[in-house]
């Protein structure tokens, strides 16, 4: 048989271990696994088109457990003429302005949602980058011109950036920005 006092102390420590438990923290969590845990809240998918960081953006995706459930795949669409055979943008787009252009990155989007989708259902979300990283631009833009997209049920939403650093420090920033871009769209 306990005591008084024996029983008030099991249950102060088990009220500490709640309070332990609830305090610790795993850091906060990153943009794509917030991208990945919204995804999942509404049953999305998401489809991927980059150019400009050449996978990375899908990469951040898969690092993330439990991206299965929502990630149908990425396409890196590197050579100019991709972005027109394997996402639809408009060749005369293409031909025009060339493939740093903010309606190039809204169209790769959308083409990342068709194909990518299942059947004839599009992914639910589509995210696109594309841009210059330097260390030399190929066409006159400035290094760091970069244009991010995401396509959703909801609409369409671009942005146009102008980013510091390096190659790869352009490429890490784009990641950053296009997954804080598509969470923010849902």
């Amino acid at each position: 048989m306990t005591t008084r006092k024996e029983a008030r102390a099991a249950r102060a420590a088990a009220e500490l271990d709640d309070i332990e438990s609830t305090l610790v923290s795993h850091g906060r969590p990153t943009d794509a696994e917030r991208l990945v845990a919204r995804l999942k809240e509404l049953n999305w998918t998401l489809g991927v088109a980059e150019s400009l960081t050449g996978g990375l953006v899908a990469a951040a995706v898969v690092a993330v457990p439990g991206a299965s459930a929502v990630l149908r795949g990425g396409v890196v669409a590197y050579a100019t003429d991709l972005k027109q055979t394997l996402l639809g943008v408009d060749e005369t787009l293409l031909a025009a302005h060339g493939p740093v252009h903010p309606r190039v990155a809204g169209q790769m989007a959308e083409g990342a949602r068709r194909a990518l989708g299942r059947g004839a259902d599009p992914a639910d979300v589509g995210i696109a980058t594309t841009g210059i990283a330097g260390p030399v631009s190929p066409d006159g833009q400035p290094v760091g011109t970069v244009h991010l997209a995401v396509s959703t049920p909801l609409g369409s939403r671009v942005e146009s950036l102008q980013l510091s650093g390096d190659r790869d420090q352009i490429r890490a920033e784009a990641v950053t920005l296009a997954l804080r871009l598509a969470f923010e769209a849902l």
